[in-house]
């Protein structure tokens, strides 16, 4: 069963300090203690519930501004130190400096949502569609007017 990260970390929180033991912890939510035990093994061991590191596009742009605050003067050497501990290159601390400044620069580009992404696609797709049916409706119009009406005389209707 999949739990939510909110239930792992109450529930490794509760077990942390000493609240509850883990069967307390298994019986009141209902998890094996076999869950439990694995998910403090994880806490533990990487920080955090699900035993993988976090990966650098799960980092929160608070996390991130954060991040560019402490390596900010650090010097090379201790800088690649302090990303590998966290599961990081220096790279995406670079590309996180060029994204902030880009933000900062011009605040229109930077508060495209995915949701106005979203309107730009489904704006075009309308566009497109709009644009196929102005030509069906124009060749039907050629050809109805090139049809000859029974009992007169022209080809063409008007």
């Amino acid at each position: 069963m999949k739990y939510s990260s909110e239930i792992k970390e109450l529930v490794v929180q509760k077990r942390l300090s000493g609240s509850r033991s883990v069967k307390e912890l298994s019986d009141e939510f209902g998890i094996s203690t076999w869950t439990i035990h694995q998910w403090l093994r994880n806490y533990q061991e990487n920080g955090t519930m699900t035993g993988k590191e976090k990966r650098p596009r799960d980092w929160t742009a608070p996390e991130r501004v954060e991040a560019l605050m402490e390596t900010s003067r650090l010097p090379e050497e201790e800088r690649g130190s302090w990303c590998r501990s966290r599961g990081l290159h220096s790279h995406h601390l670079n590309s996180w400096k060029r994204d902030a400044i880009a933000g900062c620069s011009n605040p229109v580009a930077a508060s495209r949502t995915k949701a106005d992404k979203l309107l730009e696609k489904e704006n075009k797709s309308l566009k497109r569609e709009l644009n196929r049916k102005e030509k069906a409706l124009a060749l039907r119009r050629l050809l109805f007017l090139s049809i000859p009406v029974a009992g007169s005389k022209t080809r063409f209707v008007l």
